[in-house]
């Protein structure tokens, strides 16, 4: 996730651990329960389908905003499992 006005936090992660997936992901065939990590996540925490065709709508909708990552890791963390749990069916 890269925003101009806003960068993606390095060694952070949170959007592919807080949320869950419903669609299908490379190596998750039914998507993703929240708060587990996703299996494209690199070493380094970084979404090895980036930039690709094959990477979920929900992935590539999500944009870094001070409002969803916070100060640090822990708080992106928070936030995004706070949406989760406010929005779960």
């Amino acid at each position: 996730m890269e925003n101009s006005t806003f960068p993606c936090r390095s060694r952070c992660g949170a959007c592919c651990i807080a949320p869950s997936i419903t669609s299908p992901i490379p190596g998750m065939p039914q998507g993703k329960p929240a708060g587990v990590p996703c299996v494209q996540l690199d070493a380094d925490l970084r979404c090895k389908l980036f930039g690709k065709p094959e990477r979920p709508a929900f992935c590539a909708s999500l944009r870094p905003s001070m409002e969803m990552c916070g100060n640090d890791r822990g708080q992106a963390l928070a936030f995004l499992a706070g949406l989760e749990s406010a929005t779960r069916p």
